[in-house]
C-alpha cells in the first residue's frame, strides 16, 4: 500500500516561491501541459484527418465545442485535487461501494488501454514514415517508453514538464509550417465554426473527435498532477492555486485546440478540396502530402506524429498508475505498472497487424477514440458530483451556473454516445450472420449493465447521502484513547550475516529490552533450499544454521532470551511465514541498500514483507 497520496513519489515535490510575481505564477504552470498532450495524441490525428478529408471544414465546430467542454471539465478536475487532496479515482473509492467502484475501475483501465493503443500505433507509424522502420518493430520499440517514464520521474516533475512542453512546441511549430504550405481558405475555415447537422457517418467521426478531445484518463491525471505543487493549505492558498491552474488549463488546452484544428484544416485543404474524401489512414495522408506539396510537408507531418506519440505515452502511463492506486488502493512498483499499461496496448496492436495487416491500424485508431468517448460519462458524472458536494468542497464548491454547464456537457456526451451505440447495434442486427447471436446475448446485456451503472452513479447522489469512507483524508477526526505503550513481548530479527546485522540487532534490543524474547531469522536462498525447503542439506544451509547459532549464543551470554529460526526459499515469503506463525509483536529488518537495477533484479524484500505481515516493521538503515 502507498501512503495514501496520489502519485506519492512526486506529490508536493514542486515548491511555490513565497514572493509574489511571475516566478510564483510560473511555479503553478505545468500540469495542464502534461494533460494537453493527450488532446493532440495520434488518436486525434486519425479522427481529425478522417473528418477533414470527408467533410472539409464542417466539423471544426465539433472541435471547438469539445475544447470548451475540456477546459470546463479539466478545471473541475484540478479543483478536486487542490481542495480535497484526492485524485478522481481516490474520491470514487471513498464515495461509492465496491460493487460500483470495481466496474468503474475496469472501464477506466479500458479507456487507458484504448488511449495507449492510439499512442503506440501513432509512434510506430511515425517511425515508419520517417525512417522506413517496419510498423511491427515500431510497436515493439514503443515498449521502451516505460524506461523513459521511470527515468523522468526520478529526475523530478519539473524535468518531465519541460520535456513535454518542448515536444508540444515542436508539434505546434510543425503544423504552423504546414499551414503556410497548404494555404487554406480563411473564409471556408470560419464557416466551419457554425454548427451543422450530422449524418450517421459524420456522427461517428464527431463522437471520435469528442472522445479524442475530452479524454477520461486526463480527468484522473489532472486531479493528481495539481497535487505536485506544494502550495499553502489554507483558503487563500487553495484559491490562488485554483486560479493559476485555471489559467494553466485554458492556455494549454487552447494550444491543443489550435493543433487539432490545424490537423483538420490541413486534411480539409489538402485532401477534401482536391477530391480525396476517404483519407482515413495516417500513412495515406503522409503520402498524399508528398504528392501535393513536395517532400517538406510529409517530413514535418511525421516528426510531429512521433512527438505526439512520445509525449502522450508518458501521460498515459502516469494515468494508469493513478487509476490503479486510486480505485484499488494497490501500489505496485511504478515500472511494473507502466509495463502493464504498455503491454495492454502493444498486444492488441500486434494481433491486429498480424491478422489484418498494417492497413488496419488507421481504423483501429478511430475505434480507440470512440471507445474513449463511450467511457467518458463514467468519469465525468462522478467528477461533477464530487465538485458539487458542499460538505467536502466547502467554500470551493462549484457555482450553480458552472454546475449547469457541466451537466449540459455530460448530457451532450451521454446522448451522442447512446445514439451511436443504438445506431451500431441496429446495424449489426440488420446484417445477417453468426455475429447476430453474439450481439443479442453478449453485446446488448453488456450495454444494459453499463447503462444501469451510469444511471446509478448519476441519480443516487441526488436522493441519498453517499456512504462515508472508512478511512480517507476527508474523514472526521476519530476518537482514540492514549495509553502507555507496552514493550513488544516477542521480537523477530531478520539477519543476513553482513555488517548491517550489528545495527539491526541493537535496534531490536533497544525496543524490547531484556524482557522480550528474540527470534533470529535467516533465509537460505540457494537453489536447493528453494526446491527442497527444510530438507536441504547443502553447504550454504549448514553454514547459515551455524552462524545463527553463534548469534543466539552471543545474545544469551549477554542475558537475552534468543532463538534461531532458519528459513528456506523466497526471503519475503519465508520471513513473513515465520513472523506470522510465531505471532511476533515486532519485526526488525535491515535495509538491503541496493537501488536501481539491483533492486529490479534482486527484489525489495522489505517492501514485500510489509504487505504480508500484520505487525509493525522497523527498518534499520
Amino acid at each position: 500500500m502507498g501512503d495514501g497520496r496520489s502519485l506519492s513519489e512526486v506529490n508536493a515535490s514542486v515548491a511555490i516561491p513565497k514572493a509574489k510575481g511571475w516566478r510564483r505564477v510560473l511555479a503553478f504552470l505545468g500540469p495542464a501541459y502534461l494533460v494537453s498532450v493527450g488532446y493532440m495524441d495520434p488518436g486525434n490525428w486519425a479522427t481529425d484527418i478522417a473528418g477533414g478529408s470527408a467533410f472539409g471544414y464542417q466539423l471544426i465546430w465539433v472541435l471547438l465545442m469539445s475544447n470548451l467542454m475540456a477546459v470546463l471539465l479539466q478545471s473541475l478536475s484540478a479543483r478536486l485535487g487542490i481542495v480535497r487532496g484526492l485524485d478522481l479515482a481516490q474520491a470514487s473509492r471513498h464515495t461509492y461501494p465496491a460493487m460500483v467502484n470495481i466496474p468503474l475501475y475496469v472501464l477506466a483501465e479500458v479507456a487507458i488501454a484504448a488511449c495507449d493503443l492510439a499512442e503506440v500505433i501513432g509512434m510506430a507509424i511515425g517511425l515508419n514514415l520517417l525512417f522506413g522502420l517496419p510498423v511491427i518493430w515500431g510497436v515493439l520499440i514503443s515498449g521502451l517508453d516505460t524506461i523513459l517514464v521511470l527515468l523522468l520521474m526520478n529526475k523530478g516533475m519539473r524535468v518531465m514538464e519541460v520535456l513535454i512542453i518542448s515536444i508540444v512546441s515542436l508539434i505546434g511549430l510543425s503544423f504552423l509550417a504546414e499551414m503556410f504550405i497548404v494555404q487554406p481558405d480563411a473564409g471556408d475555415v470560419l464557416k466551419g465554426f457554425v454548427p451543422s447537422e450530422l449524418n450517421s457517418e459524420a456522427l461517428y467521426i464527431a463522437i471520435g473527435i469528442i472522445g479524442a478531445t475530452v479524454m477520461p484518463h486526463n480527468l484522473y491525471l489532472h486531479s493528481s498532477l495539481v497535487q505536485t505543487r506544494r502550495f499553502e493549505q489554507s483558503s487563500k492558498g487553495m484559491r490562488e492555486a485554483i486560479r493559476f491552474n485555471f489559467f494553466d488549463t485554458t492556455i494549454a488546452l487552447n494550444i491543443a485546440f489550435l493543433v487539432n484544428a490545424a490537423i483538420l484544416i490541413l486534411a480539409a485543404a489538402a485532401f477534401h478540396t482536391a477530391g480525396h474524401y476517404d483519407v482515413a489512414e495516417i500513412e495515406q495522408a503522409h503520402e498524399l502530402l508528398g504528392e501535393l506539396f513536395g517532400p517538406l510537408a510529409p517530413t514535418l507531418f511525421a516528426v510531429a506524429l512521433i512527438g505526439a506519440g512520445q509525449s502522450s505515452t508518458i501521460t498515459g502511463t502516469l494515468a494508469g498508475q493513478i487509476v490503479m492506486e486510486g480505485y484499488l488502493n494497490l501500489r505496485i512498483r511504478p515500472w511494473l505498472r507502466r509495463l502493464i499499461t504498455r503491454l495492454l496496448a502493444i498486444v492488441p496492436a500486434i494481433i491486429c497487424i498480424h491478422l489484418f495487416g498494417d492497413g488496419s491500424l488507421g481504423q483501429l485508431l478511430v475505434l480507440s477514440q470512440v471507445v474513449l468517448s463511450l467511457q467518458l460519462g463514467f468519469a465525468v458524472v462522478p467528477l461533477i458530483h464530487f465538485t458539487s458536494d458542499r460538505k467536502h468542497m466547502g467554500e470551493f464548491v462549484i457555482k450553480p451556473w458552472v454546475r449547469a454547464l457541466a451537466w449540459a456537457s455530460a448530457l451532450i456526451i451521454i446522448v451522442l454516445n447512446a445514439q451511436l451505440v443504438a445506431q451500431e447495434i441496429g446495424g449489426w442486427l440488420g446484417t445477417p450472420g453468426r455475429h447476430v447471436a453474439w450481439v443479442k446475448w453478449a453485446v446488448i446485456p453488456a450495454v444494459a449493465v453499463a447503462a444501469l451503472l451510469l444511471l446509478y452513479i448519476t441519480i443516487r447522489p441526488f436522493f441519498s447521502m453517499l456512504r462515508r469512507a472508512t478511512r480517507h483524508i476527508d474523514a472526521e477526526v476519530p476518537e482514540f484513547l492514549v495509553e502507555a505503550s507496552a514493550k513488544p513481548v516477542r521480537v523477530c530479527i531478520a539477519v543476513d550475516f553482513s555488517g548491517q546485522d550489528e545495527r539491526t540487532i541493537n535496534a531490536a534490543l533497544s525496543q524490547g529490552g531484556k524482557e522480550a524474547e528474540y527470534l533470529l531469522i535467516h533465509i537460505t536462498e540457494s537453489a536447493a533450499a528453494r526446491y527442497l525447503g527444510a530438507l536441504t542439506g547443502d553447504r550454504e544451509a549448514v553454514d547459515d544454521a551455524k552462524n545463527l547459532s553463534i548469534y543466539t549464543a552471543k545474545l544469551a551470554a549477554a542475558g537475552y532470551r534468543a532463538h534461531a529460526l532458519p528459513g528456506h526459499g523466497n526471503p519475503a515469503m519465508a520471513i513473513a511465514a515465520i513472523v506470522n506463525r510465531n505471532k511476533a509483536d515486532l519485526l526488525v529488518m535491515g535495509a538491503h541498500g541496493h537501488r536501481g537495477l539491483k533492486d529490479l533484479l534482486l527484489g525489495a524484500t522489505v517492501d514485500a514483507v510489509r504487505h504480508k505481515v500484520q505487525i509493525p516493521v522497523l527498518v534499520v538503515k
